[in-house]
């Protein structure tokens, strides 16, 4: 079958591989119907997440028919038409019964080394590295789905691929990150970032009755995303002062909440701090925290910093200013499973437009180290790419 492939920083492939196979009665096999790039399997083209391996099999968002089952008793039947989640859920550890998926204990085959980094295990997920399992991934015809039993949701009548495909990931991140900022009603909520997680942040942020959502990017044609999915500001970071006009417009009091959907890869912006941030790269390359700083900063006193964006390691962060203006700051990959029902009516009652931002199609993976390469560098408003294999 055709799978794209990693082979070192900015080397990504489309190459034949072997179909996958049935490992255990959990599994099941599926004929990948649609399949997306993510903004963070970009990070994995840079080079910056730690373990992968030549010829790894990438991809996070994905969904297809079930053409195989581990047993004849399987929750899943051949035909079935279901999205998968990003993490592979058990069902049966404490964090899963808790609702905490994306730190499943059971799942991350590679446990040990996950505790090494992070001294905890984290959820196996599919097509990121070996430090998560090394599960290959769903930029693919087929797929291999662990534990599928647990965590793949059956897709509705009467919903297309393109509106439930992002279930699987971005949709349900932009959600818990604006769940996590406790939007009550009438709430200032600044966003930083307007790739697709940023984008159904804001929509998530509208739904969930902020009265001001302020959009932080810089990329036009990302700009007039963020206002079609509900953003009332605009801030461009390459040409303002993002803290001053954040005062501005909460009349000086920051704020309510923040979220930073851009995560390890920012980049520095306007001023004083962006000039910072800059020299801070030069000596944790990997990590560049100008998002982060910027959002503590811009927060009112009390209020929450929440964080859907990647980071992968160690980043020096202004604890002073989160201690003394009283901040707390959530976090974490997102508990995919806990969101798939109450998303899929969101869906349904059409309050939240899932295929507005997906910008570029393609029905041979083939095209795929083009599109990674267009997607990175932001070339021809490339905002979201989606796969049909063979559609």
């Amino acid at each position: 079958m055709k799978a794209l492939t990693w082979h070192g920083t900015n080397d990504i492939r489309c190459d034949s591989v072997p179909d996958p196979k049935i490992e255990g009665e959990r599994d099941v096999v599926i004929k990948v119907t649609s399949c997306a790039i993510c903004g963070s399997d970009l990070h994995l083209m840079d080079g910056l997440m730690p373990t992968m391996k030549s010829g790894d099999i990438l991809g996070h968002e994905f969904m297809g028919e079930v053409v195989e089952v581990g047993s004849p008793n399987h929750r899943l039947k051949k035909g079935d038409r279901i999205v998968v989640p990003f993490n592979i859920n058990c069902g049966e550890c404490r964090q899963c019964k808790l609702g905490n998926y994306s730190v499943c204990q059971r799942s991350n085959r590679n446990a040990a080394m996950a505790i090494e980094q992070f001294g905890y295990p984290t959820a196996g997920l599919f097509g990121y590295s070996h430090l998560t399992g090394g599960y290959s991934g769903g930029q693919a015809e087929y797929v291999r789905v662990p534990m599928a039993d647990v965590a793949p949701m059956v897709v509705p009548e009467g919903l297309s691929d393109e509106e439930v495909l992002f279930l699987t990931d971005i949709f349900p991140t932009g959600y818990q990150g604006a769940e996590h900022c406790e939007i009550k009603g009438g709430e200032i909520v600044a966003i930083w970032g307007m790739g697709p997680v940023g984008l159904f942040a804001v929509q998530s942020a509208k739904v969930l009755g902020a009265e001001r959502i302020i959009a932080i990017e810089t990329v036009p044609e990302r700009i007039a995303l963020a206002k079609m999915a509900g953003a009332t500001d605009i801030v461009d970071f390459a040409e303002e002062d993002v803290y001053e006009r954040i005062l501005e417009i909460s009349k000086g009091e920051g704020a309510d909440a923040v979220i930073d959907c851009v995560g390890m890869e920012a980049d520095a912006g306007h001023g004083q701090a962006g000039v910072l941030s800059a020299l801070k790269e030069k000596v944790l390359p990997s990590e560049r925290t100008f998002v982060l700083d910027q959002a503590i900063r811009a927060v009112r006193p009390c209020g929450i910093v929440s964080v859907p964006g990647v980071y992968g390691g160690p980043v020096t962060v202004n604890m002073g200013q989160i201690v003394q203006k009283g901040l707390t700051l959530k976090s974490g990959q997102t508990h995919v499973k806990r969101y798939l029902e109450p998303l899929t009516k969101l869906i349904q009652d059409r309050q939240v437009d899932t295929t507005f931002l997906i910008t570029h199609r393609s029905t041979d993976l083939a095209d795929g180290p083009d599109l990674y390469k267009l997607f990175k560098e932001k070339q021809d408003g490339c905002v979201k790419v989606v796969f049909h294999p063979g559609g």
